[in-house]
């Protein structure tokens, strides 16, 4: 079953304060994610709820540490159930482009899809070894041109339209993907970045403000990947795909999925 979301609106107190003194509040330039309450609250997420900063990212890395972990050659089957296309079962849909593609062209051919670490491996040099190499909450289905286009691009706005890419962009230095993907981008670079903190004999993945990271374990921009996270909140098939990995796979969940509004609370 997938988790309660339900959210809570902001005080607005202090506004309504302000104006009474007769002061300006300046302009929001973007509206935070809501907080969310979730069934997984008081059980699984019971050690991070009310923290923040540090000490949040800290509790989420000690919960979602806890997971099982499938080989390299295990992730072809398993995305054909996380990524399966809720409107044909016989496909899956593909990450960045939007498309929906048979379950059976998964390989290394045009036309094909293959599994696409939306934290490049080369960032931190961890390749496809078990654990952050094989972890789904940042593998996914995806057409191979386009794969091979994003290649271990940094993520940020602007470029020119990728071919077959359903709206996504490319320049020389960086790849936006298209905007009904960019919130899951986001929530997946950001979940790897709090499991893989270097205690586990893995690089120590951190989101910074620059592209161009080349074999560094650090992927950017963070202040782009944050309005992403509140300009495209979690979607259905995230969810449900976040509920397949915990159920079958791994156990584990990506909190910022479940908690969008976590983004702000630690970055």
């Amino acid at each position: 079953m997938l988790a309660t979301r339900i959210r809570r609106w902001k005080p607005v107190a202090l506004t309504i304060a302000a104006v009474l003194v007769g002061l300006t509040a300046p302009a929001l330039t973007a509206t935070p994610a809501a907080a969310t309450t979730t069934a997984y609250d008081s059980t699984y997420y019971k050690n991070a709820v009310g923290k923040t900063g540090a000490s949040l990212k800290s509790s989420l890395h000690t919960i979602i540490s806890s997971q099982s972990k499938i080989s390299y050659s295990a992730v072809w089957e398993a995305l054909k159930v996380t990524d399966q296309d809720p409107n044909n079962s016989s496909n899956v849909l593909l990450l960045y482009s939007g498309a929906s593609r048979s379950k059976s062209l998964n390989g290394g051919d045009l036309g094909d899809w293959n599994r696409e670490h939306t934290w490049a491996k080369s960032h931190g040099d961890f390749g496809e070894v078990t654990g952050p190499g094989t972890d789904l909450h940042h593998l996914r289905a995806c057409d191979v041109q386009v794969n091979s286009i994003r290649g271990n691009l940094d993520f940020d706005n602007g470029g020119s339209a990728v071919a077959n890419g359903g709206g996504s962009t490319v320049d020389s230095d960086s790849f936006a993907p298209r905007p009904a993907d960019r919130g899951d981008v986001a929530r997946m670079i950001l979940y790897m970045a709090v499991r893989y903190d270097g205690g586990d004999g893995f690089a120590d993945l951190e989101p910074d403000e620059k592209v161009n990271n080349g074999s560094a374990p650090y992927m950017g921009k963070l202040s782009v990947l944050k309005a992403w996270n509140e300009a495209d909140p979690p979607s259905a098939f995230e969810e449900r795909r976040n509920q397949v990995i915990y159920d079958t796979y791994q156990h584990n969940r990506n909190p910022f999925i479940d908690h969008p509004e976590w983004v702000e609370a630690i970055w």
